[in-house]
């Protein structure tokens, strides 16, 4: 039996508060991970119509459905109303780690394509500045000279493919200025996507602390 924690209730609290801000007929873009997984029978509780929702990976896809949320391919969607996920780690600016679950390339453009992306998390992924490490994914073709370019910071994760067949990876050297690390990775022609979530894509973030929910505006 799986213990709860903590951290449990304070995604939990974060994850119902966020589900409210979902309303009848919106397009809904659903992200994954641990937080996700309180999100969706939360949002599935308020027996919404008309939704039509994006999900960012098999998993969360096989949980909505089985909740009976509606899941479609994102293809037929060209925007999203909003789109709720969590983070691995959050800065007071609102300069975001994600990608612990691999998909962070599906949640990226999920972020992008939202009029409004909400960030959920519990108490101990805001941090004063990234730590990292900052997930990535490559191209599969050519991995092996795009490790080489990257050098030894880069190191492959033991774990499946990503949602769309690509090599997950690590990047663990020092962050610094976060959006020049992002602009180094998104030079390198084999990185498909990398982890860094600039504020410029951050809605609102709601943080479980204790017994309570705060919610900070990161962009208007």
């Amino acid at each position: 039996m799986r213990v709860v924690t903590g951290a449990d209730t304070e995604k939990k609290l974060a994850a119902e508060a966020a589900a409210g801000l979902v309303e009848d007929g919106m397009t809904v873009g659903l992200g994954t991970g641990s937080t996700i997984a309180f999100l969706l029978p939360a949002l599935a509780a308020r027996g919404l119509s008309g939704l039509r929702c994006v999900a960012t990976s098999v998993a969360t896809e096989e949980q909505a459905r089985g909740l009976g949320l509606p899941v479609e391919d994102f293809d037929r969607l060209q925007r999203l109303d909003i789109a709720i996920d969590g983070t691995d780690e959050v800065t007071p600016d609102g300069w975001l780690i994600k990608g612990g679950g691999g998909a962070h390339l599906r949640e990226k453009i999920v972020a992008a394509a939202a009029a409004r992306f909400v960030v959920v998390a519990d108490s101990s992924k805001p941090v004063a500045e990234l730590r990292g490490p900052v997930p990535l994914e490559l191209f599969r073709f050519g991995a092996a000279s795009t490790l080489a370019r990257l050098g030894p910071e880069v190191v492959l994760r033991d774990v499946p493919p990503s949602p769309d067949r690509g090599v997950i990876a690590d990047y663990r050297g020092e962050i610094g200025n976060p959006a020049a690390l992002a602009a180094r990775l998104e030079a390198d022609p084999g990185v498909a996507a990398h982890g860094l979530f600039p504020p410029a894509l951050v809605s609102e973030l709601f943080v479980g602390r204790g017994n309570g929910v705060e919610r900070t505006t990161i962009r208007a």
